[in-house]
């Protein structure tokens, strides 16, 4: 087992690998710019290491300064969390060749999955499904024209790199494809440093539906069973729950071994997501794997009783997958509280927090880094905490989850929590019947 762990991220992620390192015995070493002084993940660790401005790239997407900081305070292990370079072949490459245990999927891998394109062709190869759509990279114009009239609209314009809805352009008809091609590929340029695109066949109104999935070394893997990260606002997830209110018994063991089929045909190592879109008939299809943990990993904890973080750091330890798939057996929500103005089309909303007065009770847990005084910097993700509400039923966890958004005080800054309080009451999620379109259709 790994002696020192260095987690190269920031915020409640940083925080949450630090609580379970300390579980386990494990010493920590946090990285932080200097926005990120006074942030619990540093106070917490045990070292903490300044590697630069507030600026992402000069800071934690800086991978000599993060090496740097491995060396210096002889870390052997590597965590990088979610975002930032959790998904980077290169900078995996680059903790193997300096002897530091990368605590995520092989550069490989990353590669493997993380090209979504290549990703799709192979899950046709393990016998997925997936959307219809291109197998490559097209790369003219004149021949993605092409390709959406053998599609047939609507179609999906996605970034072969993407991820966060960036690179991605629904088109309804051929007038307007031109147009929307040159703006993915050139926001797909600027966030990803790659416009590769692909087509998709676009499904409407589908449930946006992962399963978690953990792999071995020796090429064996699990399921963890379902969240549904069907509420979103511009492809970000702003609610999930586990299980999904949409999925049966019979389709979640479809689901789970299409998923775990997918992991074992590419000996995946580690904890991951493969991420389906499901119509309203209960056909699934692939539509990416992401090589990480996920923000929403907690309800999955909570509804079957199992540290995501530990197995992570087990697995890349070596230790095998103890080889059976997991069922929920509780029902669990996640509210992620943002740092964003929902009266104002969620402008981002940074400063001094005057008053934190977080939720408790049985069945509530909130995860956060943030406390009364912080000061929430301009330059990171809006997220600083997520809200968990488990019960024995959905119906109680809706209520749980209500009652904790009321206690939920922030003063100083504008929070998301006004819209989830309203979610929580709107008669159609608490129904469950909600896809994709939830938002567009009911404004919240």
């Amino acid at each position: 087992m790994f002696k020192k762990i260095l987690i190269a991220n920031r915020g409640e992620i940083a925080l949450r690998i630090i609580r379970t390192c300390k579980e386990m015995g494990i010493k920590t070493v946090a990285i932080y710019s200097t926005a990120d002084t006074t942030s619990l993940h540093v106070r917490f660790a045990d070292e903490a290491v300044c590697i630069g401005p507030p600026p992402s790239n000069l800071s934690y997407l800086n991978m000599p300064q993060i090496i740097a900081a491995a060396e210096i305070t002889n870390a052997d292990a590597i965590h990088p969390g979610y975002g930032f370079l959790a998904e980077n072949s290169l900078f995996a490459k680059i903790c193997r060749e300096h002897n530091y245990k990368f605590i995520g999927a092989s550069p490989e891998m990353i590669d493997k999955m993380g090209d979504k394109a290549s990703a799709r062709k192979t899950m046709m190869k393990a016998g997925v499904p997936v959307i219809p759509g291109t197998k490559d990279v097209i790369p003219t114009l004149s021949e993605a024209l092409e390709a959406a009239r053998t599609i047939k609209y609507p179609v999906m314009i996605k970034a072969t790199a993407g991820g966060g809805g960036k690179g991605m352009r629904l088109v309804w008809k051929e007038e307007d494809f031109e147009a929307s091609w040159y703006s993915a590929k050139q926001e797909s340029k600027f966030a990803f440093g790659n416009d590769g695109m692909y087509l998709e066949k676009f499904i409407e109104n589908p449930r946006h539906i992962e399963i978690q999935i953990a792999g071995d070394s020796n090429g064996n893997a699990c399921h963890l069973s379902e969240r549904d990260c069907s509420i979103q606002r511009r492809h970000q997830k702003l609610v999930e729950e586990a299980p999904s209110p949409f999925v049966n018994e019979a389709l979640r063991k479809k689901m789970g071994e299409a998923a775990v089929k997918a992991a074992e045909s590419i000996k995946y190592e580690g904890v991951g997501t493969v991420e389906f879109l499901v119509d309203k008939d209960e056909n699934f299809f692939f539509m990416e794997m992401n090589t990480r943990i996920q923000v929403e990993h907690p309800i999955t904890e909570e509804v079957v009783n199992f540290d995501l973080i530990k197995e992570q750091i087990k697995l890349a330890a070596g230790i095998p997958i103890l080889g059976q798939n997991y069922l929920p057996k509780r029902h669990a929500i996640e509210c992620r509280i943002n740092a964003e103005d929902p009266d104002n089309n969620f402008r981002p909303s940074p400063g001094k927090i005057t008053t934190w007065h977080p939720p408790g009770g049985q069945g509530v847990r909130v995860d956060t880094h943030v406390y009364a005084n912080y000061t929430i910097p301009p330059h990171y993700d809006s997220m600083i905490a997520k809200i968990i509400a488990v019960a024995q039923t959905r119906e109680e966890a809706i209520t749980k989850m209500s009652r904790a958004l009321g206690e939920f005080v922030i003063e100083g800054i504008k929070t998301t929590i006004p819209f989830h309080e309203k979610l929580m009451k709107n008669e159609k999620f608490i129904s469950g019947n909600y896809t994709t379109k939830f938002l567009e259709e009911y404004k919240i």
